[in-house]
């Protein structure tokens, strides 16, 4: 059975490093707002395994209107468990806790590899293709709550 809840900043590291930044340090996948009071980490786990991340930062994008929007970062499914509704179970517990604090629009910089699965959530699509330098191609996508 998978569980779902909030976790710690510092729960997120090695997902991140291992899955988003692989030639990056554990210091470089700590994001600027990860400890800031209005951030939110969740995690899903297998057991007592962390398998599935997302954080949620209060952050606007200037080309999107929007009271209290947030922005998701670092999002990761270790690669067993993709494909298995888990990202979706995290995505959808994250915008209950969004709604909660008045949220209406989330938004996020997608690779443009996970862009399709994005799409299936009800994100829509912002803007041409961008490069984010040692990552790689980008689109901004964003959901309307």
């Amino acid at each position: 059975m998978i569980q779902i809840h909030l976790i710690p900043a510092a729960d997120t590291y090695s997902i991140r490093n291992q899955i988003l930044r692989p030639t990056q340090s554990i210091e470089e996948c700590k994001y600027e707002d990860d400890l800031d009071q209005s951030t939110f980490h969740i995690g899903a786990f297998k057991g007592e395994k962390l398998i599935c991340i997302g954080s949620f930062y209060k952050e606007g994008q200037e080309r999107l209107k929007a009271d209290h929007p947030y922005r998701l970062r670092g999002m990761a499914t270790l690669p067993e468990y993709r494909g298995k509704g888990i990202g979706k179970r995290v995505i959808e517990e994250s915008e209950d806790i969004l709604k909660e604090r008045g949220c209406r629009l989330w938004w996020c910089n997608a690779r443009t590899s996970a862009s399709p699965y994005y799409k299936k959530l009800g994100l829509t699509q912002l803007g041409d293709v961008f490069d984010i330098e040692s990552i790689g191609p980008h689109v901004i996508m964003y959901k309307k709550m």
